[in-house]
């Protein structure tokens, strides 16, 4: 964040070889370990799990979700986690946003050059949501403590 606003430092996907499953949960754990390392975040967050139509699907999910939790704790950052409605309210404004809804979004409100990739539009969505979720999270705490006159600053 930069003078109070959100600015793009860059965005991809972390891709797994199809090997087992441990080898591709480490990959997941590396990737974003690695990501923590170069771009040094304050805080985490996260998409929470939901439940899919398949349930090995959805099992993988969590598993995955598990592994880059475990790196950002390991990194000494506090995790938030965010569900879906949540995310696509704060960035395009309806909890029912389809994802090209949140391509736009994500490219309008970080001036991107170009529409980022579905999942790397996620993963900066889910960035955004935390942004916009701290900033209330600050504001409304300021109007509780200046409506108490301050007692508790």
């Amino acid at each position: 964040m930069v003078g109070g606003k959100a600015e793009y430092l860059g965005s991809g996907c972390i891709r797994t070889d199809l090997g087992e499953l441990p080898s591709r949960l480490k990959q997941v754990y590396d990737g974003v370990s690695e990501i923590i390392t170069q771009f040094a975040p304050a805080e985490f967050a996260i998409e929470r799990v939901f439940m899919a139509r398949n349930a090995d699907s959805a099992l993988k999910l969590g598993q995955a979700r598990g592994s880059a939790i475990v790196a950002a704790v390991n990194a000494g950052l506090p995790v938030s986690e965010y569900s879906p409605t949540q995310i696509k309210q704060a960035v395009v404004g309806t909890g029912g946003a389809d994802k090209s809804q949140v391509q736009h979004m994500v490219k309008h409100l970080l001036k991107l050059p170009g529409t980022p990739q579905a999942d790397a539009a996620d993963a900066l969505a889910i960035a955004l949501c935390h942004l916009h979720t701290r900033q209330s999270l600050i504001r409304m705490a300021g109007r509780v403590s200046g409506a108490v006159g301050g007692r508790f600053r």
